[in-house]
């Protein structure tokens, strides 16, 4: 795993890069809010292949236990990735009010992330 960092004016936005997945659990989420959070990092971009594929299947509860742990560590996370391939109407609603937001975000790009970190 590196990690590239953004830097916005005094904000730092640690994006993972990694050929694996990282987060396979709510613990796992955990550690890697722990281990930026040390590296005076709280936004965090991870690119959906990066997940396990549980986590977008709503009925596994991964994504909502992994969803918890940034939010009581007031840690901001954007997925990045193309979500067209999930076709339930749970995990479209879901992304859809999660991007109303600014905890948790799905978007398509790095680029995107950064931006809307950026306002």
């Amino acid at each position: 795993m590196k990690i590239k960092v953004h830097e916005i004016g005094d904000i730092r936005i640690a994006e993972i890069v990694s050929d694996e997945i990282l987060i396979n659990s709510p613990e796992e989420a955990l550690q890697l809010i722990v281990d930026l959070y040390y590296q005076d990092f709280s936004k965090i971009i991870i690119r959906e292949e990066n997940i396990i594929p549980g986590f977008f299947d709503l009925k596994t509860g991964i994504a909502g236990e992994v969803l918890q742990k940034f939010s009581n560590y007031k840690a901001q996370l954007t997925i990045v990735g193309s979500f067209t391939k999930y076709p339930g109407k749970s995990i479209r609603d879901f992304i859809f009010e999660s991007n109303k937001g600014r905890q948790v975000n799905f978007l398509e790009s790095v680029e995107q992330a950064v931006e809307r970190w950026s306002k």
